[in-house]
C-alpha cells in the first residue's frame, strides 16, 4: 500500500523537477501547508482520501489527491498555466514509491475560479491514484 504522505513527497519531488512549473511558480512555490506569508503564485497540497470504489473501506492503494493552485495575477490565464503545467506533468505518469509497485496517476477533475472573499484565483486538480503491488 502507498501511503498517503509517501505519495505526496513523490508527487512534490517529481514536481519540483519541472523547470517550467518552477519558472512558473517564480522557485519554491510548493508547499505542503501555506502561510500567511506564502508568496504567489503557489502550489499546496490537498486533502487526500484513501478507499477501495467495490467496499466503500479504507484503502491506500485507492486514493484522490487534491492539488490547490493559488494566484493573485490580474485575470486567471497564470492559475491555467500552473494548471496545465501540473497535468502535463503528472496525468498519466508511473510513479515507483518504495518497494510498494507503482502508481498510476489519472486527472480526475479540475476547475479553476476567482475566489472573492480572498481575493485570489483558485485553481483544483484532483488525481485519481492506484497503486498496484508488486507480486
Amino acid at each position: 500500500m502507498t501511503a498517503p504522505g509517501d505519495l505526496m513527497q513523490a508527487l512534490f519531488l517529481r514536481l519540483k523537477t519541472d523547470a517550467s512549473l518552477s519558472a512558473l511558480l517564480g522557485g519554491a512555490g510548493l508547499l505542503e501547508q501555506a502561510n500567511d506569508n506564502a508568496a504567489f503564485p503557489h502550489v499546496t497540497y490537498g486533502r487526500t482520501s484513501a478507499f477501495d470504489l467495490d467496499t466503500g473501506a479504507d484503502n491506500d492503494g485507492d486514493q484522490l489527491i487534491t492539488l490547490h493552485v493559488w494566484s493573485k495575477a490580474q485575470g486567471e490565464a497564470e492559475t491555467r498555466l500552473i494548471m496545465n503545467s501540473i497535468k502535463a506533468r503528472l496525468d498519466g505518469a508511473a510513479l515507483s514509491i518504495g518497494s510498494r509497485g507503482q502508481t498510476r496517476l489519472s486527472l480526475e477533475f479540475a476547475e479553476a475560479r476567482y475566489d472573492e472573499d480572498l481575493a485570489v484565483h483558485h485553481g483544483l486538480l484532483r488525481f485519481h491514484a492506484l497503486t498496484q503491488e508488486d507480486a
